[in-house]
């Protein structure tokens, strides 16, 4: 495992992180969660991503009773708030009350003193900034987190400039890293973020590397496998973040051509690598169902590519040629699956605007 500065802290994360979305609590029985963990942490994965609105709270819980054995002090923890995780008015957002409340109730889930790092899961149109920033300060200042982030603010320019900008006005504690999404088929944070991250010193803990599976090509044909994400209760993810459109099925075909061609393995490690090749990416994210999937996304970090080769494949993405090859080097192996008939909400594609998207995801 190769360890990267969190942003322009001192603080160091592994280069492929472990994320709980829709898995623990949820999709994954919690002795598969655990012992998947664990074999995490033994492949020298420090950093574990959830948050208090997966499940409602059965991401952090099964998350704590899986770190409870693991040495705390080598381990960093992250979680976010803002998504809706009690009913009432007071159940969400970032007003200082809900953030204070709802970080003692992930403290306890969690079974832990204190996080590493706490994020905004996305801006809450309700509460003032101001007053948003502040708490995340004091949360600092108790003692109940190391560093601060944001997540899906991205997608609501200059709300995140402005959001580093007063925390340096008024010398309060700075978000340190920022939580997007970021791949092959979804490279919206170069039109401005990854610059502000990149001026701001932030890292970036980027999720869905693979959009969500589909850059592993087993959506190819526009089929979909047993036990796939879009069979589940959570396909509605698939089309809310526009992953799964007839669009975004073929430019996974054409990369996982391109990868066969070069000999590169399966096209999933090939994938995360091009992440993790900008230097603005502290982490990238990955879900895991299975040892075995966690193992061939972790030969991501085998995977050393030519500038050449990197065009070459984003090329292939966009339907524009295989372009030069280059040199390459790299180990893996690719497998292709095949199922049922693509759902037709997917065959149409997601609708509605980024902020619906990343208010979703959050809640």
């Amino acid at each position: 495992m190769n360890y990267r500065r969190l942003g322009n802290t001192g603080l160091k994360v592994s280069e492929i992180s472990l994320g709980s979305w829709t898995t623990y609590g949820g999709s994954v029985d919690e002795s598969d969660a655990i012992r998947i963990v664990h074999h995490a942490f033994e492949r020298g994965i420090n950093l574990f991503d959830t948050a208090d609105v997966y499940v409602r709270g059965g991401a952090e819980t099964v998350l704590g009773k899986a770190l409870k054995s693991l040495p705390r002090e080598q381990v960093v923890l992250a979680t976010k708030v803002m998504g809706r995780v009690w009913d009432g008015p007071l159940g969400a957002g970032l007003s200082r009350k809900h953030i204070f409340d709802a970080m003692d109730q992930s403290l306890r889930r969690l079974g832990v003193d204190y996080v590493d790092l706490y994020q905004a899961h996305a801006p809450d149109q309700d509460a003032p900034l101001e007053e948003t920033l502040r708490a995340f300060d004091d949360l600092v200042r108790m003692g109940k987190t190391r560093y601060i982030g944001f997540s899906n603010f991205d997608h609501h320019p200059p709300l995140d400039a402005r959001a580093l900008a007063i925390q340096k006005t008024r010398g309060w504690e700075r978000f340190v890293s920022s939580q997007p999404r970021y791949s092959l088929i979804d490279r919206h944070v170069e039109k401005g973020h990854l610059a502000l991250c990149r001026r701001n010193g932030v890292g970036l803990i980027v999720y869905s590397p693979l959009a969500q599976g589909v850059l592993t090509n087993k959506y190819a044909g526009n089929r979909v496998p047993e036990g796939s994400r879009a069979t589940t209760a959570f396909a509605k993810f698939l089309t809310a973040e526009k992953a799964l459109t007839p669009e975004n099925v073929a430019a996974a075909e054409r990369f996982a051509a391109w990868v066969a061609s070069r000999g590169l393995g399966a096209p999933a490690p090939v994938a995360i690598a091009w992440v993790l090749k900008h230097p603005e990416v502290s982490s990238a994210i990955i879900g895991a169902t299975r040892v075995e999937q966690l193992d061939e996304n972790l030969k991501a970090l085998e995977i050393t590519l030519e500038p050449a080769d990197w065009k070459a494949a984003e090329a292939a993405i966009a339907g524009r040629g295989t372009g030069a090859a280059g040199s390459s080097r790299a180990k893996g192996s690719g497998t292709t699956r095949r199922g049922s008939a693509l759902p037709r909400a997917a065959r149409r594609g997601g609708r509605g605007r980024a902020l619906r998207a990343s208010a979703k995801r959050a809640g």
